[in-house]
């Protein structure tokens, strides 16, 4: 199994490696799957009985206790990132991973044991989002740290796509539970995430842990290891002998300077970790506010008075699918796309994408609302175009700033941060995904469509940041990455031509075919920066 290899860019890497990236990105399923249902949930008749407001056989959601229960497994998450980080650091990444999935099982029975009472419901899903958040900080990180760089982009943005994938089967359990008619209806949806947790939790332990750590601890045979089986070639390979001396050098140079490994380095000016912590922040920002979770979260409600099915109570699942259909598969393209093209490619070309898709929709919903009810369309016509207009919407986000910013975060990082750096980026994604949350709900009951507006200024301010500010580190070494930030004369705009010294070109560097046995003059110029620029 472990022989059994394909040859990307030149370089070998072993059919196992996409075993344990995909084993890991379960953890995007999850984040998926708790994040949709809760759309559906809240227009369940059992659910709003059950747990909203109001008089019985009246009941209905008020808008704040609404973005309240929608919102707060954000919020749990903002703190489960936090979490994540030093466990990830003390523990390693894997048994982190493990350990996250246990705080999301108690959310679970938390949730489902639920009767009446419309604050446990939402005490369970904080607890939710603090165990979801835990396993959204490491799994990008364990993937970044893990994955051959010919696949690595793919493999980190594979979290994304399980996102969508838990998404789409949200949407898809929900509809065939939804005409229960008691609380199986929500009980069902909920329970089903155990089998996926216990999947990763399980399957997670039986993966090797990530070299990068394991060479932090000293461990440096194990990581050696860990480095030849995920390319399924012996240790003596060229391309393992590069990768563990440039981990090896890296890692020794940190420990004879003892650089400061706490959470305040973070914004230290030393290696532009301030800078670089800023940019991953921004990014994850950015990820949210593009305007996506307004139709994950929200899109029952958005879509409700759409008559795309005979059974008016079935149009707003139906569109909820249509949606999270367009989701997953557009995330595909998007994974060839981010190491054939680059991050700052994709994430341009992305956002002036779903700045013309949010007009539309927002225009659209804006001039063909019910006048009677301005939450409301009343026209087929201009339902079905905001309809389509959100699904290329979402064929914009899907293929570009969904994957494309995990990947970028994950190679962001100052090498001996990441675990800091990303933890502090996915609180960002947590928070603005709380705030969208909690306040859509008032928001759209006071200026109506109006709301895509915003999201179009935002899209457009993210463009202008990306352009200014992103470095392309698409088939670059998470160590040389480090080279990059070191060298004064690169700036963002040119750095998809920056390569290190020994290399003519980044398609030179990823086509790494021809090499003999011994140290390569590319190895001698990485050694070479690192000892220039650390004693700079």
């Amino acid at each position: 199994f472990m022989k059994s290899i394909s040859r990307v860019s030149g370089a070998p890497v072993s059919f196992v490696s996409y075993v344990v990236g995909s084993i890991a990105s379960i953890g995007g399923l999850l984040f998926g799957w708790d994040t949709g249902q809760i759309s559906d949930l809240v227009i369940m008749d059992d659910f709003k009985q059950r747990f909203s407001q109001g008089p019985p056989g009246e009941k209905d959601w008020t808008p704040w206790i609404k973005g309240l229960v929608v919102s707060l497994l954000s919020a749990g998450a903002i703190l489960g990132a936090a979490f994540g980080a030093p466990v990830a650091d003390r523990f390693g990444r894997k048994y982190a991973i493990s350990l996250g999935c246990i705080v999301y099982f108690v959310a679970l029975i938390i949730q489902i044991s639920s009767e009446h009472d419309w604050a446990q419901i939402a005490v369970g899903r904080a607890v939710d989002g603090f165990g979801i958040g835990w396993i959204s900080a490491t799994v990008p990180l364990y993937n970044s740290e893990i994955m051959p760089r010919q696949i690595r982009g793919a493999m980190v943005g594979c979290y994304q796509l399980c996102v969508t994938l838990g998404l789409l089967l949200s949407y898809c359990c929900c509809y065939a539970t939804h005409k229960y008619g008691d609380s199986g209806e929500w009980r069902v949806p909920i329970g089903v995430g155990f089998g996926y947790g216990l999947i990763l939790c399980l399957g997670i332990l039986v993966c090797p842990e990530s070299p990068r750590w394991l060479a932090k601890k000293g461990k440096f045979e194990q990581a050696k290891k860990v480095l030849a089986f995920m390319r399924g070639v012996g240790q003596d390979d060229k391309f393992v002998n590069d990768e563990y001396t440039e981990i090896k050098t890296e890692v020794e140079k940190e420990a004879e300077m003892q650089e400061g490994n706490s959470w305040l380095d973070c914004f230290s000016f030393k290696h532009k970790a301030l800078y670089r912590t800023l940019m991953a922040v921004l990014l994850q920002m950015g990820q949210q506010l593009t305007g996506a979770n307004y139709f994950f979260y929200y899109g029952a409600t958005i879509f409700a008075p759409v008559e795309l099915v005979s059974d008016k109570e079935d149009n707003s699942y139906i569109a909820q699918i249509i949606l999270g259909a367009v989701n997953v598969f557009t995330t595909l393209p998007g994974l060839y796309a981010l190491d054939k093209f680059g991050r700052r490619t994709c994430l341009l070309v992305g956002a002036a994408w779903m700045t013309i898709w949010l007009i539309v929709f927002s225009t659209a919903g804006v001039c063909g609302h019910d006048d009677g009810n301005p939450g409301n369309v009343s026209d087929k016509s201009i339902a079905i175009l905001m309809i389509c207009s959100a699904c290329f919407f979402i064929l914009g986000f899907a293929s570009t700033w969904g994957p494309g910013v995990w990947s970028s975060v994950a190679e962001l990082a100052v090498p001996q941060l990441r675990a800091k750096q990303m933890a502090l980026a996915t609180m960002s994604n947590w928070t603005w995904n709380f705030n969208l949350a909690f306040f859509t709900s008032p928001i759209t009951d006071d200026i109506h469509f109006y709301y895509g507006y915003v999201f179009v200024g935002c899209v457009v301010a993210f463009f202008l940041i990306v352009f200014f500010f992103l470095y392309e580190t698409a088939n670059l070494d998470l160590e040389t990455v480090q080279l990059m930030f070191m060298d004064s004369s690169v700036k963002p705009w040119n750095s998809a031509h920056w390569v290190p010294s020994g290399r003519e070109s980044r398609s030179d560097l990823k086509h790494d075919i021809e090499y003999d046995q011994n140290e390569s003059d590319f190895d001698v110029a990485v050694n070479d920066q690192y000892q220039n620029t650390n004693e700079g």
